[in-house]
């Protein structure tokens, strides 16, 4: 990923323009004005931030939920992104507690019930909470002051320069120009001397803090959060991308056997297909069964062997495949057939696989054996007797479909005997999808919004009596080029949200997003975003 994919939105660019219009204004001296103007673009930074913040906290959580699912895939990304993270709350907590400092030598007011805040109050809200009312937003000596005599300015670059060179380092050569991308967005350079003008050796800091109004002041760190920001968003953006940047381009791949039965009757012959789940057809992978290496045709082996006596036999082998990055990589594989007279058929009664978190109703059926005769077992979960069938509940997923296998005993006689038996996939309960008005997004009409309750989390074609329900998402509109964000801690809309969408005008935008759901199995999940055109 680089810079040309993540580059200055419309808005970003507006709001660098007024700033760099605003500090101009300021040497004409429009006071009031320009004081004004600044609270203006720092109100509608704090907006832009906090949508932001949103969008990278649902990357993270995408880094969890992959890392959840397959931790040896995703652990060196993931623990780069949270070094990512850990360093950009560090440095957005040290810019919050610079404003803080700034504003209280300055001098301010903490809004309690003996001094309350005002509609016409320049407030800043501390990283704990409390809420300053800033005295002086003219002030010109106190920032000065603290930030270039007591040399807090420099500090700051530093902090800077030492949080960019972080993001930087954790980039590989090849990615140049996402390097460029983070260097240019948080670069700190001195001001280039004239070569007419004598002695002209201002710094970045003298730049932009010496004689500058406070309230300007807040406005350009507030700016720095957004370039800071900004960075984590293309890095960590960049990071889960590359979790399959490196695998083979196909969906999946392992080593898998079809064979025409594990248990067949004594007698027939036990016939297999040993290959790659995914087919290169520029290279042919190595195949060895029982140490030996066998003739491979469009990336299949086929393995087949006489059956003479009843019996549980294995067989085992290994594949040897060349990564994209010229790396032989090993997938070994072991399997086992019963050779045997009665038959056996074991089925899942409503899908081909077990789902995690859930009762997974199953039967079993063998010839000539009564059911009270048999035993069921499995590897990766347990199995109980409900009435004529069985119900399967899974312990852990296995999607590859290497670790749990269902059993079968005859119990005869005071005889334990295996039947057979049969190796099955265990899968997670898919994701709903969240809708309104029973769409997930696309054109809708004011008035039908204005009647929908709230937001629901629906699956789609799943068979089982499963349901998962919404507990929180926002609504973002946009009013009068700002950004409104109401939440709802339920599945409903609040009167803040139902009072934000009537104001909506048509070809308007409503974005919901943020959702969290919690299945019937306790696991909460967070869903993709909606968004509805107001036609």
């Amino acid at each position: 990923m680089g810079a040309k994919n993540c580059p200055e939105t419309p808005r970003q660019k507006m709001i660098n323009m007024m700033y760099i219009v605003l500090t101009a204004m300021l040497a004409l001296n429009v006071a009031a004005q320009v004081l004004e103007a600044f609270r203006v673009v720092d109100t509608s930074l704090l907006h832009t931030l906090k949508s932001v913040d949103m969008k990278n906290n649902q990357i993270y959580s995408s880094f969890q939920q992959a890392y959840v699912e397959n931790p040896t895939k995703v652990q060196e990304w993931k623990e780069k992104a949270d070094l990512v993270q850990k360093s950009t709350s560090e440095m957005v907590s040290y810019i919050l507690l610079l404003k803080e400092e700034l504003i209280n030598y300055s001098g301010s007011t903490v809004v309690s019930e003996e001094s309350p805040l005002h509609s016409d109050d320049f407030y800043f809200i501390t990283e704990k909470g409390d809420t300053l009312v800033v005295e002086k937003q003219d002030d010109l000596n106190a920032p000065s002051e603290l930030l270039i005599t007591q040399k807090k300015g420099f500090e700051l670059k530093d902090k800077i320069t030492e949080f960019r060179n972080g993001l930087v380092a954790l980039l590989d050569e090849n990615d140049v120009e996402l390097k460029e991308s983070i260097l240019k967005e948080l670069e700190t350079p001195d001001p280039i001397s004239k070569v007419k003008e004598d002695n002209d050796n201002k710094t970045w800091e003298a730049q932009y803090f010496l004689d500058k109004p406070l309230v300007a002041i807040l406005t350009l760190l507030t700016k720095i959060q957004i370039d800071v920001t900004n960075s984590e968003s293309n890095l960590i953006n960049h990071l889960y991308a590359q979790i399959d940047a490196g695998s083979f381009k196909f969906n999946k791949l392992g080593a898998r056997i079809i064979a025409n039965s594990n248990i067949v009757l004594q007698g027939e012959s036990y016939e297999a297909e040993v290959f790659l789940a995914a087919e290169d057809t520029t290279q042919q992978p190595q195949i060895f069964i029982n140490n030996s290496e066998v003739e491979v045709i469009d990336g299949k082996a086929n393995y087949k062997v006489n059956t003479t006596k009843p019996g549980v036999f294995k067989w085992s082998g290994l594949i040897k495949y060349k990564t994209p990055a010229g790396i032989i990589k090993n997938y070994p594989f072991e399997q086992e057939y019963q050779v045997t007279q009665p038959s056996v058929t074991m089925s899942a009664t409503k899908m081909n696989v077990f789902y995690l978190g859930i009762e997974n109703p199953f039967d079993v059926l063998a010839g000539g054996i009564p059911k009270e005769d048999l035993i069921v077992t499995m590897t990766n979960g347990t199995i109980k007797k409900s009435g004529d069938i069985y119900v399967v509940e899974p312990n852990e997923l296995d999607e590859q479909q290497r670790r749990t296998k269902v059993t079968v005993y005859s119990n005869i006689g005071g005889q334990r005997r295996v039947v057979g038996s049969s190796e099955w996939r265990v899968k997670q309960v898919p994701p709903p999808i969240a809708q309104v008005a029973g769409k997930s997004g696309g054109d809708i009409s004011k008035g039908e919004l204005a009647v929908q309750d709230g937001v629901r989390a629906v699956l789609i074609d799943f068979d089982f009596d499963f349901k998962y329900k919404v507990t929180q998402f926002n609504v973002e509109t946009t009013d009068g080029g700002y950004t409104n964000i109401k939440k709802s801690n339920s599945d409903r809309f609040t009167a803040e949200q139902k009072a934000q969408l009537a104001r909506v005008n048509p070809q308007s935008i409503v974005y919901i997003g943020n959702i969290k759901v919690i299945g019937d199995d306790g696991t909460t999940r967070d869903l993709d975003p909606i968004s509805f055109k107001i036609r």
